[in-house]
């Protein structure tokens, strides 16, 4: 059972600095406000002990003990690549990396993802007719589905891609995998 909002299920917050970590309290379990509460819940944490910005690391983080500073050098490692914990705790926050050569292996596979779909999308021709939408729809879905709303154009019947908004949304985030890649083969 999902027990989002409730008492004993909060947001973790981590200071990579200070290796410290806290639960952030809900508003809406005190007073009942929401708006106030949204506000105050989506404004940043800070650190009790440096007062530094502490990273939102989801309701499923469980921190590593504070001396350990191999496992906290890799959650902060997680957490620039866009690694979190973050789910509604049913089905857990998915894959997780544990180590330096797992998130590397991870990283990986996602740029030869994105290098795919940037593939596809620099080569892409739009159907034009319901029939060649359709086998389209059949043969490319797992390509079609990626793309964020931006990318989209025209009306829910006759809604089309923009292909240069696609190559570029596509190619940034394979840049951006790059540099992570890079910052963590460095190490």
């Amino acid at each position: 059972m999902c027990r989002y909002g409730t008492n004993s299920y909060k947001q973790h917050y981590a200071c990579f600095d200070c290796r410290k970590t806290f639960k952030r309290r809900l508003l809406i379990d005190i007073d009942g406000n929401v708006a106030y509460t949204k506000k105050w819940e989506n404004s940043p944490a800070k650190c009790p002990e440096c007062a530094g910005l502490m990273a939102d690391m989801g309701y499923d983080f469980e921190a590593p003990k504070k001396n350990d500073i191999k496992a906290w050098q890799h959650i902060k490692s997680l957490y620039s690549t866009g690694i979190t914990f973050h789910s509604c705790g049913c089905t857990g926050p998915g894959y997780i990396p544990k180590d330096h050569e797992s998130h590397l292996a991870y990283l990986k596979e996602k740029r030869d993802m994105y290098v795919a779909n940037l593939r596809f999308w620099s080569n892409r021709v739009e159907p034009n007719s319901e029939g060649e939408k359709q086998k389209d729809w059949d043969k490319n879905a797992n390509f079609l589905v990626r793309l964020p709303n931006s990318t989209r154009e025209g009306t829910r019947k006759n809604r089309t891609v923009n292909l240069e908004k696609a190559v570029a949304f596509w190619k940034e985030k394979t840049e951006a995998i790059d540099q992570h890649l890079e910052s963590l083969q460095a190490k």
